[in-house]
């Protein structure tokens, strides 16, 4: 397995910092035991100190299921740590678990549904929208992409090995729409958009601002449909998160342009604007920039962290369904920040040169890391050669700053 191999190499094994209590995101004392309130949102509060002991003899975090762990294991450092041995247990779930409830996710511009599991645990799941080998049209603004089911599973494991590990885990599933949406949504604008296709088909469409209408609905073969399951994070109302506007924003407009465009030196002003003034701040969109351009992934207008921790801690990669749309062409503009910046991690530096070589060739993990989704194979071959091509690209423009 180079997978294996690649994580035994001493630039994977870099110690993080010792967490102590205040970088953790949640305190629990190990021998409390939680008990979970099915309240619509995925709320755990701590039940009376007389349950503290359990009769197994157990310690009650042995008992927590695994998405409660997940949580629980957050720290300033890392969403997850590198050989985190709950990662097989909780993918599993997220593929296999009993649907009990789905309802539409509000807000956002296309269609996600909340699903909720027996042990309280919750995903996001995105339904797929267009297959493998569709690239989006040349024409396309990039807001007026698709999202792609099959994007944000392998983003996942891109992230994982470029070592970030800032996107909360993903793994597809293939959900029956009639018994585990239809019949068990309590959504009744969800419910409204059902409807039987002239092939016979179960589709629905539900209520977004774009692509959510009977000629953009989606339809199972004819109940089965695929899509992506993401872990839901902590409940905002239990871990705050703050959103960020990137400085590299696009213009999302079809003739304006966004001043970095416009403007070669429009990094010097970022790097006096706090929070990039001081610590690793910049240095952490930059790793999100090569995440990006890997992917073909420009709609990056925000990102969050957890307040917790202030800011000196990382940026959570979330919503990464636009990303592989593209492998024919490579977008440069996504990496104007390390361009303008010249700057880098030298962790992250050394780790791309290595995947830039035979033995840990960046295609040929994610491929491997894909092969064991349930809905493998997930990347068309082209997409995955593209990866080695912009590598390249991103290690050329690395080289410029250097001389």
């Amino acid at each position: 397995s180079k997978l294996a191999a690649l994580f035994e190499h001493p630039l994977y094994n870099i110690p993080i910092p010792a967490v102590t209590e205040k970088d953790k995101l949640f305190v629990v004392n190990p021998m409390e035991k939680f008990s979970l309130h099915s309240s619509g949102s995925d709320e755990w509060v701590s039940s009376s100190k007389a349950e503290t002991l359990l009769p197994t003899g157990k310690t009650a975090y042995d008992t927590y299921p695994t998405w409660l762990k997940f949580h629980v294991g957050i720290n300033r450092y890392e969403l997850y740590p590198r050989q985190d041995p709950l990662l097989p247990t909780l993918l599993r779930d997220l593929a296999t678990q009993r649907i009990v409830s789905s309802v539409q996710k509000s807000g956002g511009t296309q269609l996600k549904l909340i699903m909720t599991f027996p042990n309280y645990g919750q995903a996001l799941f995105k339904p797929m929208k267009q297959t493998r080998d569709q690239e989006t049209p040349i024409d396309f603004f990039y807001f007026s992409d698709f999202e792609r089911h099959n994007a944000e599973i392998a983003a996942f494991h891109l992230d994982r090995i470029l070592d970030f590990r800032r996107i909360p885990p993903v793994s597809g599933r293939l959900v029956n729409i009639t018994k585990e949406i239809r019949d068990i949504t309590t959504d009744k604008k969800l419910g409204k958009t059902f409807f039987i296709s002239p092939a016979g088909n179960v589709c629905f469409y539900g209520e977004c601002s774009y692509y959510c209408s009977t000629e953009h609905a989606l339809c199972g073969k004819p109940d089965q449909l695929e899509g992506s399951m993401a872990a839901l994070l902590p409940d905002k109302t239990l871990a705050k998160r703050r959103s960020w506007r990137s400085p590299w924003r696009r213009s999302y407009h079809k003739s304006k342009k966004a001043e970095w465009e416009l403007n070669p030196n429009y990094c010097a002003q970022v790097r006096e604007t706090p929070p990039y003034d001081r610590g690793h701040r910049l240095l952490d969109l930059i790793d999100m920039t090569i995440l990006d351009f890997l992917m073909g992934n420009m709609d990056r207008h925000h990102y969050e962290t957890f307040e917790k921790f202030g800011n000196d801690t990382f940026l959570l990669h979330l919503d990464n369904g636009r990303g592989f749309g593209t492998h024919s062409r490579d977008e440069p503009s996504i990496l104007a920040p390390l361009q303008q910046c010249c700057s880098i991690k030298k962790s992250t530096y050394l780790r791309l040169q290595l995947l830039a070589t035979q033995p840990y060739r960046l295609s040929d993990l994610l491929r491997e890391a894909l092969a064991a989704d349930p809905l493998a194979p997930i990347l068309a071959e082209p997409h995955l050669r593209a990866l080695d091509r912009r590598l390249g690209k991103v290690l050329v423009v690395v080289g410029h700053c250097l001389a």
